[in-house]
């Protein structure tokens, strides 16, 4: 029996090749299996070679398979891309349309499958994906029955027949592959798993759900690859807590909506990827300026200009932090988990209205895409904080022409906030350099005194914020630390056991919390290391140079990867081998 093994599917974009996937996971999900999974898919609408990788195993897996047991192969495109990630034991079950054949020096068992004719003759072309799951389940041992559920959850608004048609499927191509080899390869089958009930969920997921839970009610966002999903989530769920989703005509609009939203004291955020947030940079510094509450979510892709829209990247590091003209207040979060990635959505929120600045929660295409298993997340674990918020019982009465001083000068950079209407909290909302009451002010007392007010905000966050660094530091003297941030945690925690296994001692941190920068933590850490190392995902480096801006003397080495792939756990392993 196989306690873990690693599947994926395969053909043309446009033919069902993630519902496969997702039919497949989803019923491994609810037997109580461990999951995670990649997608790879063109960035045309239709056509194009896509793939969905998924890892099952009985105890926990947070990163992509180094090989692959399992190929399910609607073309032979398919077959010839990814036939090299396949163990020496591997399997490729085919479509029998396509006259599959392996490329020369490959030994591999190819089981060719009818499963476009087995589906026409069913009744539709259409479910030769069910077929093709079935074929699987028969390998890995996985009863027919363990889909129902799922089959019912996905068609049986279409009616009981379509339920029954798509479930005939299954046990067709489960047949089909038995009576071809017998019951199971050996070797091949899933040992049980535990039973446990848990979600299985994409990071854009989580951050949607995140918002609600934050209390956010609106969203204004344009679609861009990878960020998309959570305004398709958010359209599907918002307005059943009293919210709404507006599609804005482009990335300037969805940022100034969510400003003004904020501004009248509603929880507003909007989401984009590297162009759009190339687009938002006037907007961010509007924020910062007139000190209004904004969330932004930046899922990074390949780049620059539309770059590599569907694959995975992290090089907009530099562009968070300083593409914004004039000196602002920002925070920039960055999770690592798809459990990071819900709870750190409620704390922008919290944040933003707090500090009263712009909060940018980072996530890469591995982490908003990727599926993964995630436990039960815990609703009473967070809170929400609204920072100070004037009322009519708050404000003392005031002369007629006075006016509410909404950026008075504080020891703390904060200043009281009014909601629109509310009685004696009349001011002024410039783009311009304002005084206390929010008039126009070019006098440079009041500028400099603006200016180091608004800077001040964040002087004590690091303090505050929780978890500034992901640290797994079992060694006082270690030999390596490895550094990551966003979707590498799960790779790298991969590589640090491998790497004890080689006698090297490492420890690992990943950074959470890019602005304010935690260079006091991640010193300490970096001391302990004889070598460190920084994992990311672009050309320059980035991570590895904001460090070296805020940490004394920091020694450091890049391990990059840019080519649109994420970190294999095999990959990383041998390139830090070779630095120590």
């Amino acid at each position: 029996m196989k306690e873990q093994l690693s599947w994926k599917v395969g053909g043309q974009q446009g033919e069902g090749i993630e519902s496969t996937g997702e039919i497949f996971a989803s019923a491994l999900n609810r037997l109580g299996y461990f999951l995670y999974g990649y997608r790879h898919f063109s960035s045309r609408i239709k056509g194009g070679h896509t793939n969905n990788k998924i890892r099952v195993s009985t105890s926990p897996v947070h990163s992509i398979s180094d090989d692959l047991t399992i190929l399910v192969a609607f073309d032979q495109e398919t077959i010839d891309v990814n036939i090299h990630e396949l163990s020496e034991d591997g399997i490729i079950i085919a479509d029998a349309k396509f006259k599959p054949v392996l490329p020369d020096h490959y030994n591999l068992t190819l089981i060719d499958i009818p499963f476009t004719e087995i589906a026409t003759e069913l009744g539709t072309s259409l479910m030769k994906n069910m077929v093709a799951v079935g074929a699987t389940s028969a390998i890995i041992g996985l009863e027919p029955s363990s889909y129902k559920n799922v089959v019912e959850d996905l068609f049986l608004r279409k009616g009981e027949s379509i339920v029954a048609k798509n479930m005939e499927a299954i046990r067709t191509g489960a047949n089909f592959v038995k009576e071809r080899i017998g019951d199971t390869l050996e070797g091949y089958k899933l040992a049980d798993a535990d039973g446990q009930k848990r979600m299985f969920m994409i990071g854009n997921d989580a951050i949607g759900l995140g918002a609600i839970a934050a209390g956010s009610r609106f969203m204004a966002a344009y679609p861009i690859t990878p960020a998309s999903e959570i305004m398709e989530y958010l359209i599907e769920k918002l307005p059943e807590f009293g919210g709404t989703v507006i599609q804005t005509e482009d990335e300037i609009a969805a940022c100034t909506m969510a400003i003004g939203a904020n501004y009248a004291g509603v929880r507003a955020f909007t989401a984009s990827a590297g162009p759009g947030l190339s687009l938002m940079a006037e907007a961010i510094g509007l924020s910062g300026m007139t000190e209004q509450p904004l969330v932004i979510v930046d899922t990074q892709r390949g780049g620059p200009s539309t770059g590599l829209p569907t694959k995975q990247e992290q090089s907009d590091l530099m562009a968070l932090l300083f593409s914004t003209h004039g000196d602002i207040p920002k925070v920039v979060m960055a999770p690592s988990t798809v459990e990071e990635a819900f709870y750190d959505t409620v704390e922008a929120f919290n944040l933003a209205e707090e500090y009263q600045c712009p909060v940018i929660l980072v996530t890469d295409l591995a982490l908003s895409l990727g599926k993964q298993s995630v436990e039960p997340l815990n609703y009473n674990q967070f809170e929400i904080r609204r920072g100070i918020i004037e009322t009519e019982e708050t404000i003392p009465e005031r002369e007629e022409k006075s006016y509410f001083k909404r950026y008075e000068v504080t020891e703390s950079g904060v200043s009281n906030r009014v909601l629109p209407g509310t009685k004696n909290g009349i001011h002024h909302v410039t783009g311009v350099e304002h005084d206390e009451v929010g008039k126009p002010s070019e006098s440079p007392e009041n500028r400099k005194a603006q200016m180091d007010k608004r800077m001040r905000k964040l002087n004590q966050l690091n303090k505050r914020f929780n978890h500034p660094l992901f640290i797994h530091s079992e060694h006082r003297e270690a030999d390596l630390l490895v550094i990551g941030i966003n979707s590498t945690r799960g790779t790298i925690q991969e590589v640090i056991p491998r790497l004890a296994n080689d006698g090297i001692k490492a420890n690992h941190v990943q950074v959470r919390l890019l602005h304010p920068f935690p260079k006091e933590e991640l010193e300490l850490e970096m001391k302990k290391a004889k070598k460190v190392v920084i994992v990311e995902h672009n050309a320059t480096g980035q991570l590895a140079s904001i460090i070296k801006m805020n940490v004394t003397n920091a020694k450091i080495e890049s391990i990059l990867k840019y080519d649109g792939n994420p970190f294999l756990p095999n990959e990383l392993h041998q390139a830090c081998k070779e630095l120590v």
